[in-house]
């Protein structure tokens, strides 16, 4: 690939889609919503709050996870790579647009906008990494893949700068249809220039033939992934880690408020500078993980990330916590991009969305015990430091498995 072909409109393009969607991620999912769900719209007395939207998370996971390797091989199968992108994008912005009607009770209404809003948001996500092989060559998926998720730090601290004025006048109605708006303006490059849609496979077939040829095919296509002994070795790897990963993202604001009392502008300011810790951290490594391999960027991540999650649970003051989240912010980008960059290098060509939707799969499965856990066990407690600590088990055991993978060979 030539450096003209590496600075490409549909690569910018595709790292823009990142850049709007990190928008959702950080006041939607991490930083603004979650504490106004927990303590505003439920309440957290004994750890409800935690447990409703542990909850929510878990469901909305759990069902992009059962459907992603189906939808990835209809994709594939039926030429619907984009359709699905858009599709689940409209999704994510019409049920953040709602959250505008949200007042203090509203529970089951802001739960099931919450799991309608993250369907939209990771199912959207899946279509968008399938996009990484068909744009990149191997020998640079890795940085551009750093590329993806370093632009995406850029648009997670763009957008906490827009929510600050309005966070800070208590305003949060007209903040989510803010929110909604920057996706859709951000992703409509990628909508527009990434590579349309291949009905080569499909030969046209309508989208419920299709479904019903990757019902079985799907069935096969796992069996297949599972029987590669270091691609089977990887993924229980990656579903050990990405567990901790989701699970401390999701709570991550919900401990800072509930326990060391931060308010929502230090909120702001703390994932402010996790975002330019995670940028600066996703691009000093952009190049490493060619030049080293994945597997060893991600190694050095799961390590830093065991420190985190233990170190957490003896913080008693917003000033160490300060401390201790921008230094997870330096691993947080490096193993998701490298991650990504790894998994690619086992799927056969032609096959990019079927073997991402399983890999989504993988993710997004992990996403489900650990929040609820995490919920469960704040509320059996009464205390969120127990629960905080516990992350550290898949961080190790991650880190354990992924020492016995082998490498893919590039080619």
């Amino acid at each position: 690939m030539n450096r003209s072909r590496l600075f490409s409109r549909e690569i910018f393009s595709w790292c823009l889609y990142d850049f709007a969607n990190s928008s959702f991620s950080a006041i939607i999912a991490t930083v603004i919503f979650p504490v106004y769900y927990v303590k505003v719209i439920v309440g957290n007395a004994s750890g409800l709050g935690d447990l409703w939207w542990g909850r929510a998370i878990s469901l909305s996971m759990a069902f992009v996870a059962l459907s992603s390797p189906f939808l990835g091989g209809i994709a594939d199968y039926g030429g619907l790579r984009k359709k699905f992108l858009i599709g689940y994008s409209i999704l994510a912005v019409l049920s953040v647009v709602c959250m505008s009607a949200l007042v203090p009770g509203m529970v089951v209404t802001g739960f099931l906008l919450m799991v309608a809003a993250n369907i939209g948001h990771e199912g959207g996500m899946v279509f968008y990494n399938s996009y990484l092989p068909v744009i990149a060559e191997r020998s640079y998926q890795g940085r551009v893949s750093a590329w993806g998720f370093g632009l995406g730090y850029i648009g997670s601290f763009t957008a906490l700068i827009m929510a600050l004025p309005l966070v800070k006048s208590e305003n949060l109605s007209l903040l989510w249809p803010l929110v909604a708006v920057f996706i859709v303006v951000f992703a409509l490059p990628a909508f527009i220039n990434l590579p349309g849609d291949n009905k080569t496979q499909g030969a046209g077939r309508p989208i419920v033939e299709a479904a019903i040829y990757n019902a079985t095919r799907i069935l096969g296509s796992l069996r297949e992934l599972l029987r590669q002994r270091e691609l089977r070795r990887f993924l229980l790897s990656f579903f050990m880690y990405q567990d901790g990963m989701n699970t401390v993202t999701v709570f991550c604001s919900i401990f800072a408020a509930a326990t060391l009392n931060f308010d929502n502008a230090e909120l702001i300011y703390l994932f402010m500078t996790v975002q330019v810790t995670a940028f600066a951290g996703s691009m000093i490594m952009a190049k490493p993980i060619d030049v080293w391999g994945p597997k060893r960027v991600i190694s050095i991540s799961l390590v830093l990330w065991s420190a985190v999650a233990i170190v957490s649970y003896f913080v008693t003051t917003k000033a160490e916590f300060f401390v201790v989240a921008t230094t997870a912010g330096l691993g947080l980008g490096t193993v998701q991009a490298a991650s990504r960059a790894f998994f690619a290098g086992f799927i056969p060509e032609g096959r990019e969305s079927e073997y991402f939707g399983v890999y989504s799969m993988i993710g997004k499965t992990s996403a489900i015990l650990g929040p609820l856990l995490f919920g469960i066990t704040s509320a059996y407690f009464k205390s969120q430091r127990p629960a905080i600590v516990s992350i550290s088990f898949f961080f190790v055991v991650g880190f354990f498995l992924l020492s016995r993978v082998k490498s893919p060979q590039k080619t």
